[in-house]
């Protein structure tokens, strides 16, 4: 996996606490690497953040390593949590881990370990980082970023906003490992927390729900639940608080001519104008599908791909775990990029990400949905 080192490749592990960040950092420890623990404390809102520090601090004590924490709390609530609430307030659906990577992992916490003589860092996101072939320059290399080799796993969508310079001094130790793998690499090796759940959902808010959050930025706003012909079928919330694809929104399913429920409704369309959410009936509902989808914000992890062509044929996924899909890239003008689809997706909301890869699963870059 590694080509083993001596004492002057030193990197920083950042530790989280959880059994994948914990494997990253053995398995960098025993191929040579000097080794330094890292807990980024972050803002977090029901007190997890305690826990996982104290499971990363005993991770680097077994392991005999230094350990650090670096604290971005003020940086994380105005880079990520202000960033998350503009968004819902303009009534598109952010993703937080996709901006937490960009500005605190391979942001502030890359800045900072490069500044204290790190020549790395790591994490424990299941993806595989490659030294490009064909590379020109041999004394400045390009690298690849490919998807993990466990599908349940791999993280390649949240990290499609790196560069060249973040992948230089970024090691991914876990990547070509199945997670089932890494709890036996763990457990095998001592690990106090092999078996610790992995967190689910946005990891700042642990526990409380998405929606109690917001309604501390965003007050509760009545607003009218609405069909496709647009007869009013309940009452929501607030339209800031729901997302595209959305099932559960406090309106049952409509009931047929003999009494019984028809298939599951779906949000269709929000409007934060007017305060209102659109239903469709049920999952292969044409207004739930669209044949193509506008992009901002895009990024290219190999800089040649900043296009000169017109035209790019892709692989792509429009949400997390979605099977990749055909789809060809185009350009319209400088940052403005258009992506059709071969077969038309569905639940595609605005504010989330568009990733992009090879048929061998190199992650070519993404951009921010807009329509």
């Amino acid at each position: 996996m590694f080509n083993k080192q001596n004492s002057k490749n030193k990197v920083f592990v950042g530790l989280s606490g959880g059994v994948d960040s914990s494997v990253a950092a053995l398995l960098l420890k025993n191929s040579g690497y000097d080794v330094t623990g890292v807990f980024l404390h972050c803002f977090n809102i029901d007190g997890c953040a305690k826990r996982d520090a104290e499971d990363a601090r005993q991770v680097a004590e077994y392991l005999n390593i230094p350990f650090h924490i670096f604290d971005f709390e003020e940086e994380y609530k105005k880079k990520v949590v202000e960033y998350m609430v503009r968004e819902y307030q303009r009534g598109v659906t952010p993703n937080p881990d996709v901006a937490c990577n960009r500005e605190i992992k391979f942001g502030l916490f890359l800045k900072k370990a490069l500044q204290m003589g790190a020549d790395y860092i790591a994490t424990g996101h299941y993806v595989i980082k490659r030294r490009i072939a064909n590379s020109k320059e041999q004394k400045n290399p390009e690298f690849g970023l490919y998807a993990g080799v466990d599908d349940n796993k791999d993280q390649s969508y949240f990290l499609w906003q790196l560069n060249q310079h973040d992948l230089k001094h970024s090691l991914f130790p876990i990547g070509n490992y199945t997670k089932t793998k890494v709890r036996e690499i763990a457990k095998k090796a001592g690990l106090s927390n092999a078996l610790k759940k992995d967190s689910q959902g946005i990891c700042f808010l642990g526990k409380v729900s998405l929606r109690d959050f917001l309604k501390n930025y965003i007050p509760p706003k009545e607003g009218d639940i609405l069909n496709l012909k647009g007869k009013k079928i309940g009452e929501h919330e607030g339209a800031y608080y729901y997302t595209i694809g959305q099932r559960h929104v406090g309106v049952g399913n409509p009931k047929t001519s003999t009494g019984g429920d028809t298939k599951p409704q779906y949000v269709a369309e929000k409007n934060v104008k007017k305060n209102t959410l659109t239903m469709a009936e049920g999952k292969d509902n044409p207004a739930l599908f669209k044949d193509e989808i506008k992009l901002t914000d895009v990024n290219f992890i190999s800089p040649e791909l900043e296009i000169e062509n017109k035209e790019l044929k892709v692989r792509a996924r429009v949400r997390y775990r979605q099977p990749l899909f055909d789809a060809v890239l185009y350009k319209l003008s400088a940052g403005s990029y258009k992506l059709v689809f071969e077969k038309p997706q569905k639940f595609i909301a605005p504010g989330q990400s568009a990733v992009l890869y090879t048929n061998d699963s190199k992650m070519l870059g993404g951009g921010i949905i807009t329509c």
